[in-house]
């Protein structure tokens, strides 16, 4: 039987610091760090990604960071063929394999397996096109209330699939683990008034390093259907984009959203954890 390859995993809400704590591990412990964030893959996404600057990872190097264009697609499958060969290539050097971000799925699939090979249905899609995003996640509610409570209300694309797997299994298959890691989780978790604290400052930084102009260069670049699935700051800058919000309600209504997304990223931490 192969030894399991040993790989710690830095976890934790958005805004908690995991990138900083990555790179000081990784200096400790000659480290490398694989991003788990299913959008700092996309070039051009970095002001409202917060993604690491090649100043702040200190020669550590880092991996799975600006590898797609934001027109395109990656997902779970994806990042778990691209992390399971690096890790063995991380390791076959003799380094320690350090996973860290906030898309706690992919965390889940890397570790626990993916559960199933659903083939697209593109006749069902064709179905669903008609349907409101608050409309596909009713319909998983109904069909799914298990699945509902982690999916990404907003993420078009996952909220389709979702429903595509209820059609063909009647639900969303539980995984089963391949144990192929020896896991180390390092979960960040600061209180609810340090949390808080945290996302106003980083989000004050981003707005002062140009959000808005960024998400405005990315929707002419990839249109409103495709910037919605990039994340809160991109979906709301983008209602202002369109005259659908004021400005001067930006910075309150991306916080308190930011601040919901963290304490739901807890139940996700406290699955993989325990």
């Amino acid at each position: 039987m192969e030894p399991k390859i040993p790989i710690i995993c830095i976890i934790g809400p958005t805004g908690s610091g995991k990138s900083s704590y990555a790179v000081t591990l990784a200096k400790e412990r000659d480290g490398e760090v694989i991003s788990v964030d299913s959008r700092q893959v996309y070039k051009t996404l970095d002001i409202g990604t917060e993604k690491i600057t090649d100043k702040e990872m200190q020669g550590v190097p880092h991996h799975l960071i600006d590898i797609r264009e934001p027109e395109e697609t990656y997902s779970a499958g994806d990042f778990v063929q691209d992390a399971s060969r690096l890790i063995e290539n991380i390791h076959a050097r003799g380094k320690l394999p350090i996973l860290a971000g906030g898309t706690h799925f992919y965390f889940d699939a890397l570790i626990n397996g993916l559960p199933y090979s659903t083939p697209i249905n593109p006749g069902f899609r064709k179905t669903l096109d008609i349907l409101t995003n608050e409309e596909l996640y009713a319909r998983i509610k109904e069909k799914d209330p298990k699945r509902a409570n982690t999916i990404e209300r907003n993420n078009r694309r996952r909220l389709v699939r979702a429903l595509e797997i209820i059609e063909q299994h009647g639900h969303v298959p539980e995984r089963v683990s391949h144990e192929t890691y020896e896991v180390t989780w390092m979960p960040l978790l600061p209180s609810k008034d340090e949390l808080r604290a945290r996302l106003a400052t980083r989000l004050t930084e981003t707005f002062a390093h140009g959000l808005i102009d960024e998400v405005k260069r990315v929707r002419e670049r990839v249109g409103d259907a495709r910037l919605n699935e990039l994340g809160l700051e991109y979906r709301v800058v983008g209602e202002y984009l369109r005259g659908e919000r004021e400005e001067s309600t930006l910075y309150n209504a991306l916080l308190s959203k930011l601040y919901q997304y963290a304490r739901r990223q807890e139940a996700w931490i406290q699955k993989l954890v325990g």
